[in-house]
Formats: C-alpha cells, sequence, structure tokens
C-alpha cells in the first residue's frame, strides 16, 4: 500500500474543495482523492464500480445521512466485498457515539484543522498496516471473522471496534482484560468465561488468565519452572510441569495450564504444525 485513496462524500462544495485540499496536502501517510460525491447515493453508485480504502463522510445530507449510509456498509461486507474505513467529518458533535458504534476511525468537527486530520489519517493507516500484517501471516484455514464480528472497546473515552479477527489474545490482569492485537494493547472490562462461551470456537483456554486465537498459537515449549511464574499466578498445581505458547507476531509466551497442554497440542496439530 503506498498511499491511502480517499472519497470525500459532502454535500457542500466548497466543504468539499477545503478537505481535499488538506488531504492532498498532507505527505504522512501520504493520501490520493480518487473521488467526491455530494450525497449518499453518489457515493454508493461510485463504490459499485470502484474501491477505496476510506471515505471522508458528513453527516447531514439530503437523502440519506450519513450515518445511515455508514451503516449501509455493513451489506459490502455481507456480499464478500471490501468495507472501506469511516472518518466522519461534520459541523456537529452530538453524533459522535453513534458514529463510533458504527465502527468509525476518528470524528472531526468543522473547521477541520490540519493537525487533527493527519492523525485520524495516521490511525486508518495504521489499521490497514495491521490488518495487512494480519491477513498475509494468518494461516490459510484460520476461520474468516465477519465484519460484524468485533469487540467494543473505550479507548480515551472514545468507543472502538476492535475486529476478532484482530485479536491475538485475551488476558485477565487483576479486575481487567487485556486484549492484544499485533500493534496495540487495550485494557477492557469483562470476564474471559464470558468471551470463552461467546467466541469458543475462535479462542482457546490456555490458562485460567487466558484465551489465545487458536491461529495465534505458534509453538509450545516446556519451560523451568520458574520462568513463567508471573504468569501462573502463583499455580501450585502447574509449578511442577511449566508450559508456554508463543504467540504470533508479538513473539510473546503465555503460561499454559497442565490441563490445557492436550487442547493446545491439539490446536497446533489442527494448523498442520
Amino acid at each position: 500500500m503506498t498511499a491511502l485513496r480517499v472519497l470525500i462524500v459532502d454535500d457542500e462544495p466548497l466543504a468539499r474543495l477545503r478537505l481535499r485540499g488538506l488531504v492532498e496536502a498532507i505527505t504522512e501517510p501520504r493520501c490520493e482523492v480518487v473521488a467526491e460525491a455530494a450525497t449518499a447515493s453518489q457515493a454508493t453508485a461510485w463504490l459499485r464500480e470502484h474501491g477505496c480504502d476510506l471515505l471522508l463522510l458528513d453527516v447531514q445530507m439530503p437523502g440519506a445521512d450519513g450515518l445511515q449510509f455508514a451503516d449501509s456498509l455493513a451489506g459490502r461486507a455481507a456480499a464478500g466485498q471490501p468495507v472501506p474505513m469511516v472518518v466522519f467529518v461534520t459541523a456537529h458533535a452530538m453524533h459522535a457515539l453513534r458514529a463510533f458504534e458504527l465502527d468509525a476511525v476518528d470524528y472531526l468537527t468543522k473547521p477541520v484543522r490540519r493537525e487533527r486530520l493527519q492523525a485520524a489519517l495516521a490511525r486508518v493507516w495504521q489499521r490497514m498496516t495491521e490488518r495487512a500484517a494480519v491477513q498475509a501471516r494468518q494461516p490459510a484455514d484460520a476461520p474468516a471473522a465477519p465484519d460484524a464480528d468485533f469487540i467494543t472497546i473505550t479507548d480515551r473515552g472514545r468507543l472502538k471496534r476492535v475486529p476478532l479477527s484482530e485479536v491475538l489474545y485475551f488476558k485477565a490482569e487483576l479486575k481487567y482484560l487485556t486484549l492484544r492485537t499485533a500493534s496495540e494493547s487495550h485494557v477492557m472490562d469483562g470476564a474471559l468465561s464470558d468471551l470463552e462461551q461467546r467466541h469458543g470456537d475462535r479462542f482457546l483456554r490456555v490458562h485460567r488468565n487466558a484465551l489465545v486465537a487458536r491461529w495465534a498459537v505458534r509453538e509450545l515449549e516446556r519451560h523451568a519452572p520458574t520462568s513463567f511464574g508471573e504468569l501462573d499466578g502463583g499455580d501450585a498445581a502447574d509449578g511442577a510441569d511449566s508450559w508456554a505458547v508463543r504467540i504470533v507476531h508479538v513473539d510473546e509466551w503465555l503460561a499454559v495450564s497442565r490441563r490445557q497442554v492436550a487442547a493446545v497440542r491439539e490446536a497446533l496439530a489442527g494448523q498442520g504444525r
């Protein structure tokens, strides 16, 4: 990927012109405005024949508004078509919560500042780079998660959706959970037991404090009892025979309970390793 392909959707010609100028003035990350649309219907028609990485999307427009248009993009995923990321650009801040529920990468208010736009574009670039890395390294037989399968977290006061296909593991620490992807760690509320019940087909319980994506398990090794004591939480039952799994992309090791060793071996065998 050499440049972000951007579609600007706004019913005001001057707003589109100013936004195009801001985008084209940003050199990091590199961006290319591939088209403009004045309405959601125009954008929908353009997307039938073309592709882009990002929508810079106004909220209030004639006909379907930006929120409705973003919601309709789920239909592209159901049809197996790529879904562009969305950054809302609007004069009104009242729709921000709904925007993030729709998996918007960011929500910018007009007049847009160049520094703020650049930060939003950097987030889009980072997310695309991460997804590309996961797809490139993920085993061919790993289950592909539908676009609707995601975990909603709160990141610096904003709602953010993390696709399950990008999650390497969940780990319980004190009163919270850590969600780990190839490039980021997030702290979230919840219980491993609930996640295991909902997503046990994709995640394997390796220890009482960790669920690991089945495709992300790289290898299983026996280690000295003290090597992973901090992860084991001082479990005397596991201390005499310590095992750990290595996780892809981040090259981290997580402790494995003795009772879960057989399940981890089975998961590895299922990958053809």
